[in-house]
């Protein structure tokens, strides 16, 4: 199994209501008369409330390409990194040294060297970590990258590993662009980074650590729907895909997929006790509700994070976690489930055990 020590989710200092947000996004797109009033109600029904920003709402304007956003993006991703990954290690009582292995998953800009190499030298991370840097899992990726750290720990029980997400998701707006897709991202997504510290079965500190240990992870890929999530990149950058069919496709492909999980495990639906679920936006949610045949409150938390912060794409289902643990810990003993859907169109899910 893997252990996990902490988990230290973190936002960027910048934080605006949708209210002020959106008339800002209006003009920032180019959106006027019928279609500012569609972009404005679409902005007040999406269930956010607040979000953070990497920069201050007035610098926004000054990205006129993708290259100054992707350097917008790199220098605040460095930050809220290395804020995210020292907070992690402190938590968990971890020296940076200890650390083997750094996975990093970000789908909002662009760094080579990767995220992972910026942060290590500042963290104080040793010369030999193994780093796996990975893009294209979108809003999978924190249940993706939790997944591929307990991979890592079944072969090396004895080590420390670390999950970094960070998504600067303001810094991918197109101008310009009153497509309908641009539209709803604009209004549903924030930014925000994670991190999680775990180690594996024979680490010292596995016995008493005090956030949920990882069972087993599950992947589904759905042919066919390579279309319907992901980046359109051009020389504007990353041009949002967003299909009007993913409630329907979360409707019709997500239980059967959980309850073939579970099965494998002698478990059922009725013995998950607790559900750490990315927000998607509320059409998504009321549609996982129904396919997980659950009442809202058991999406409680994924519902309250999306009103706080946005849709924080991979690092959502970080802090959706560490709010489960600070907010409703769970039953020594009970079963969770965390679960994301991202590009592919595919589906990652992460069994968890208080």
């Amino acid at each position: 199994m893997t252990h996990v020590l902490a988990v230290q989710p973190v936002l960027p200092p910048h934080r605006y209501p949708q209210a002020e947000l959106a008339p800002a996004i209006a003009d920032l797109i180019g959106a006027q008369g019928a279609t500012r009033k569609v972009l404005e109600r679409i902005h007040a029904n999406c269930g956010v409330g607040h979000r953070n920003v990497a920069l201050p709402l007035e610098e926004y304007a000054g990205l006129t390409d993708f290259g100054a956003a992707n350097d917008a993006f790199i220098a605040a991703a460095v930050d809220l990194a290395a804020e995210a990954l020292t907070g992690a290690l402190a938590a968990a009582g971890v020296a940076p040294d200890e650390v083997d292995l750094v996975l990093s998953t970000t789908i909002t800009g662009i760094a080579v060297p990767s995220l992972d190499a910026l942060v290590a030298a500042r963290v104080g991370l040793r010369e030999d970590v193994r780093r796996v840097p990975i893009i294209g899992l979108g809003c999978a990726g924190g249940a993706g990258g939790l997944a591929r750290v307990h991979d890592y720990l079944l072969g090396h029980p004895r080590d420390v590993a670390v999950l970094l997400s960070v998504e600067l998701c303001s810094l991918t707006i197109q101008r310009e662009d009153t497509s309908g897709a641009n539209i709803v991202a604009s209004g549903l997504f924030g930014d925000g980074a994670g991190a999680v510290v775990a180690v594996g079965d024979e680490h010292p500190a596995a016995g008493g650590a005090p956030g949920p240990a990882v069972l087993d992870s599950a992947s589904r890929l759905y042919a066919g729907t390579a279309g319907v999530m992901g980046w359109a990149i051009g020389a504007s950058g990353l041009r949002i895909v967003l299909g009007a069919e993913v409630p329907d496709l979360v409707r019709g492909r997500v239980g059967g997929d959980v309850d073939a999980f579970l099965a494998g495990h002698g478990l059922t639906r009725d013995d998950v006790g607790w559900w750490v679920c990315h927000p998607g936006g509320p059409k998504v949610l009321e549609a996982l509700e129904d396919a997980l045949e659950v009442e809202r409150e058991a999406l409680g938390l994924t519902w309250a994070s999306l009103a706080r912060v946005g849709n924080l794409s991979s690092s959502s289902v970080l802090h959706i976690l560490a709010d489960t643990l600070a907010e409703r810990p769970p039953a020594p003993g009970s079963i969770g489930m965390m679960m994301a859907m991202g590009p592919g169109f595919g589906l990652e899910l992460v069994l968890l055990r208080a």
